[in-house]
């Protein structure tokens, strides 16, 4: 059954209910969100995905496409194909005001109440937990030159304050929630623009926009480059299969082509653009040490300000992640309530962030997770989105909180086969055709050619359709009052 309680609408009628109001801690975990605490409109998504969006990492990205061998302009396309993976996002997001629930109770259709369980404990909450700690060690490498800027030597304890310290703040925003994330990110949004506009103006002046490399790739390993840097650059919003988790409070009835217009705008420009800045930059400057770069070319009296934006839009992103982490938590099976399961997940990311900052070579962890999680991803959103068509986007929520063997999303034993076997084939034909950490045999037999995205999501989604058809019909469809 659901794992918080529901608290009745006592809010005004003109204004969000009490359940859902910012600067109080939200009531609602993966329970259904009844009709009558719905409130909001699908524009408000927007602000949400452009805070998200405005970070770091997007920058370090950008600047790895160039590293990677390739020119400025086969950069620039790659990064724009690569983005186009934000309208999937949007598509997932219209299952929120559908179902009134978030994205890891909406899988049980997709993979049954208990084989849901396992999906969301590695899709979910174990990815989700890496980019937190991905996230909070960005954060933390431009806050400790903030610190050493102030005089301070930034030691082993002055860095473990610091990461602490921004964890705490990103928490805080997780903890009190939707409404307090709704309310914050637009002002988020507008700070962030504005600083990052001054880092357009100052990289712009330094860019070579006939940027090639030295030695220009071609035939095989052009080819491999490009496919690798989709790859890069999709993982991020391949990231948000939870992109429910932020629609869900919306009324039934808004309109889906709104919800998936202004969810992926919300992540395709700002990532584009700052990504973009990241490839521009490198073609001026090393960027294999970003932050250290980035300041090299920047107005003296603007490189305080420019790491605060850093630190701000790194906490933007990462609250996103610890709210759909504790939702995840929560979907897993462990009876605990919303709030004190972002800060169990924070914990957690908090410990693998040190590790990562005090152990391992950052720039490279980046990468490698970044692209090897597509391995999973790819394969779970293509699920995702083919149900939602399937289904034409009905999703009787009550039904889905509803974990017994009576739920109409229980299946065979707890599990949907048409799902878990689909999501098992994408994610093993995906990791034949992969080339990061490892390259797959598929990979080396295309001389290094990545081709693990486009596999991994055609293979999980086929054989997802033909599954579901032999089905009959897939249970679950009707709406309930």
């Amino acid at each position: 059954m659901a794992s918080t309680i529901s608290a009745p609408n006592t809010g005004a009628a003109d204004g969000p209910p009490s359940s859902d109001r910012a600067r109080r801690i939200e009531v609602h975990g993966i329970d259904h969100i009844p009709e009558r605490e719905r409130h909001g409109r699908a524009r408000e998504l927007f602000a949400v995905w452009a805070a998200a969006n405005v970070n770091y990492l997007s920058l370090v990205v950008g600047g790895a496409l160039i590293l990677m061998g390739l020119s400025l302009w086969q950069a620039l396309t790659v990064i724009v194909v690569g983005n186009l993976f934000w309208v999937p996002v949007g598509l997932l997001a219209v299952s929120g005001p559908a179902s009134g629930t978030p994205s890891e109770v909406i899988m049980r259709a997709m993979f049954g109440v208990r084989g849901n369980r396992v999906n969301i404990a590695v899709t979910g909450w174990v990815i989700c937990i890496c980019y937190i700690a991905l996230n909070l060690a960005a954060a933390a490498l431009a806050a400790f030159s903030l610190v050493e800027k102030a005089g301070i030597t930034p030691n082993t304890g002055v860095k473990t304050a610091v990461v602490v310290g921004i964890a705490a703040l990103t928490l805080a925003i997780s903890v009190y929630g939707h409404a307090t994330i709704v309310k914050l990110y637009l002002p988020i949004t507008v700070v962030l623009t504005a600083a990052f506009a001054v880092v357009a103006f100052s990289v712009l002046g330094h860019a070579d926009f006939g940027y090639e490399p030295a030695e220009p790739l071609t035939g095989g390993s052009l080819w491999a480059a490009l496919a690798g840097g989709v790859t890069l650059i999709a993982s991020g919003p391949l990231s948000y299969t939870n992109s429910a988790d932020f629609s869900r409070y919306l009324p039934r009835a808004t309109s889906p082509k709104a919800i998936v217009g202004w969810t992926a705008l919300g992540g395709f420009l700002p990532s584009v653009v700052v990504t973009a800045l990241g490839a521009l930059a490198a073609t001026a400057v090393d960027m294999t040490d970003p932050q250290t770069a980035l300041e090299t070319i920047l107005p003296t009296w603007f490189t305080p300000v420019f790491l605060l934006a850093l630190v701000l839009g790194t906490i933007a992103i990462n609250a996103m992640t610890a709210y759909s982490s504790g939702l995840a938590l929560q979907a897993v099976g462990v009876r605990i309530r919303r709030s004190l399961s972002v800060i169990v997940d924070g914990v957690v990311g908090v410990a693998l962030t040190l590790y990562a900052l005090l152990v391992s070579n950052f720039l490279d962890t980046v990468s490698n997770v970044l692209q090897l999680t597509v391995v999973l991803l790819g394969p779970s959103m293509a699920i995702y989105a083919t149900d939602i068509l399937l289904r034409r986007n009905r999703y009787d929520g009550p039904g889905l909180t509803d974990e017994t063997p009576d739920s109409p999303f229980w299946f065979t034993a707890g599990v949907n086969w048409a799902g878990a076997l689909a999501l098992t084939a994408g994610t093993a034909a995906a990791a034949l055709c992969v080339n990061t950490v490892y390259a797959g045999p598929l990979a080396r037999a295309l001389d290094g050619v990545d081709l693990a995205l486009p596999v991994g999501i055609a293979v999980a989604s086929a054989l997802y359709v033909v599954m579901m058809r032999r089905s009959r019909s897939a249970p679950g469809t009707e709406m309930r009052a």
